[in-house]
Formats: C-alpha cells, sequence, structure tokens
C-alpha cells in the first residue's frame, strides 16, 4: 500500500517535472527544386514518411493509426502529410519541416519523439519538402484526419521522458550511392531500420546510430493483436541473423515481406516497395560489414 501511495505522488512529480516545449526554429531553410528533386524526394518520403504516414486503403498520405506501439499508451495516429492548408504540412513552413526533421521539434514547441532524423542530408530534406508540396496524388490536399491520439497517463508520460530533442546539426551531406557501404549505413540510419533492429527505442542513439544498444542485432518487442513480435537479428551471423542471405533474398525480404524458406515477415515490417535495387544493394553491403553477433531471436 506504501509503493502504491509512493506511485501516486512521484508519477505526477515526475510528468511535470519534464518540459513538455522548446524553442521554435529560426532558421531560413527554403526548399529548391532541382532536376532530381522530384523523383529522389518522392523515393523518400514512401520509403522513410510511408512507413506511418501512407493510407494504403486512401491512396495518400494523409495518415493512418500507428498499431505498432503498446496499446497501454493510448490510440495514436500519424499526421496527415498532404498539402492540407487545415491539417497538413501546408501549415509548415520549409524551415519548420527542416527543423522538425532535425530535432524532433513542432511549430508548437511539442516535442515529437518518432519524427527524428538529425543525420539527414540537407539535399534530401530539400528533396522530400519539394515532393511534398508538389501536389503530387499521394499528397495532394485532402482534408481528412484519420483519428484524433488519445495518449493515456503513461502514454504522456513515456513520450516525455523518452528522450529530448536533438541538436541541431547543419549541413550534412549525403554519402554518394557508388560508395555502397557509405550509402547504405546512411540509408539504416534514414530509413530508421535501426529504430526497430536494435534492443529496445530508449536504448537509441540518433546522431550516433552504432552506438545504439544491441545495434541491428534485433529481440525489440512488440504485442500485436495478442502476438508477441520481436525484430530479427540483421547482424551477419550465420546461424541467427542473415549471414546466409544472398543479395536477391535480402531484395525479396525488404521488398516483398518474403525471408528465404517462404516464410513472410510479420508487421511492424514494413514492404518497401518503392526501394530501388541500388538502395537494397547497399543497405545489404553494409550490414555485411557489421560484427556478426550471435543473437537467437524467440520465436525465429
Amino acid at each position: 500500500m506504501k509503493q502504491c501511495y509512493l506511485y501516486i505522488i512521484i508519477l505526477p512529480l515526475l510528468l511535470l517535472s519534464c518540459k513538455s516545449h522548446f524553442e521554435t526554429t529560426t532558421e531560413r531553410f527554403t526548399a529548391v527544386k532541382k532536376e532530381q528533386s522530384f523523383e529522389h524526394g518522392k523515393n523518400l518520403v514512401f520509403n522513410i514518411c510511408g512507413q506511418c504516414h501512407y493510407n494504403k486503403d486512401a491512396q495518400s498520405f494523409i495518415g493512418e493509426e500507428i498499431k505498432d506501439l503498446p496499446h497501454f499508451m493510448g490510440r495514436i495516429y500519424s499526421a496527415n502529410l498532404t498539402n492540407s492548408t487545415r491539417y497538413g504540412i501546408a501549415r509548415y513552413t520549409d524551415a519548420e519541416i527542416y527543423y522538425l526533421l532535425k530535432t524532433g521539434i513542432a511549430k508548437d514547441g511539442r516535442y515529437v519523439p518518432y519524427m527524428i532524423r538529425p543525420t539527414m542530408a540537407d539535399a534530401d530534406i530539400n528533396d522530400i519538402i519539394v515532393y511534398l508540396r508538389s501536389g503530387d496524388d499521394p499528397v495532394k490536399a485532402n482534408d481528412k484526419v484519420v483519428g484524433q491520439s488519445h495518449l493515456s497517463f503513461i502514454g504522456k508520460l513515456a513520450t516525455k521522458i523518452s528522450g529530448k530533442p536533438q541538436p541541431l546539426i547543419k549541413n550534412i551531406k549525403r554519402p554518394s550511392p557508388e560508395d555502397q557501404v557509405a550509402y547504405g549505413r546512411y540509408l539504416v540510419d534514414i530509413v530508421g531500420c535501426y529504430h526497430c533492429h536494435s534492443k529496445s527505442i530508449l536504448g537509441l542513439k540518433y546522431t550516433e546510430p552504432e552506438a545504439s544498444k544491441g545495434y541491428m542485432a534485433g529481440g525489440m518487442k512488440w504485442k500485436i493483436d495478442g502476438y508477441q513480435i520481436r525484430a530479427s537479428n540483421l547482424t551477419p551471423d550465420k546461424e541467427t541473423g542473415i549471414g546466409n542471405y544472398t543479395k536477391v533474398q535480402f531484395r525479396k525480404a525488404v521488398r516483398d515481406g518474403e525471408a528465404p524458406g517462404n516464410r513472410m515477415l510479420h508487421f511492424p515490417m514494413r514492404r518497401f516497395e518503392h526501394m530501388d535495387d541500388k538502395q537494397v544493394d547497399a543497405i545489404y553491403a553494409y550490414l555485411n560489414t557489421l560484427t556478426p553477433v550471435n543473437h537467437k531471436i524467440k520465436g525465429r
């Protein structure tokens, strides 16, 4: 009983002590459309943002329910990324989008812990913004909201203590796709592969991904529709990882969700249908440079 009283007193104090709003941007970032901006931006938006924001039923970036978060956190819906002036990104300036992706701080000062890409190249953010503002069908203005997020008390607390805004790191250059390993490492970072394929969300290091606990060795777990699912080991260990995958098998796993032996990969692993061969092969090349970790994942 005494312990219950402690929780009743301490948890609200923790919640109140966690800063919830931060200074917004003073940057003057403006996206510039270049020759490949639209196509490259579309590729990035589908591969990075599409994991959570693309609604397949509507064929639009109006958002959807995020089902791979614990139920005790409440119900969470991703934001509308269309050009809607009421609900979408038309309400944001280019600089505010840039700042949100880099630091996790939204235009109203809220910290959004799942929107962080501090090491994304400025040129890629430029192309993402160009595509989002292009008027292409998937991002064309759509004044629809699929649901209203309602965080539980524990969800609010978890969000506030799960991390902090990242430092604004400017002028980052995109590695050349010809440098396959460097490009693959970069994609693992900005696509967010390590967000799920490491040990835990609380152990992620956004400015130094390799320092994340259990980096790419899998084990992170979810309970979805009554089933417990764990992320795969993506190090090149031959017994427990992807050490025996061929390049063709890896492509099929990433794009079609089918692992060797006709094993279908479970949600929350998405199908990266918009990822081209050069991108998938670069990720494969990079993963094969990692130190093999013998980490047997339960249920595999």
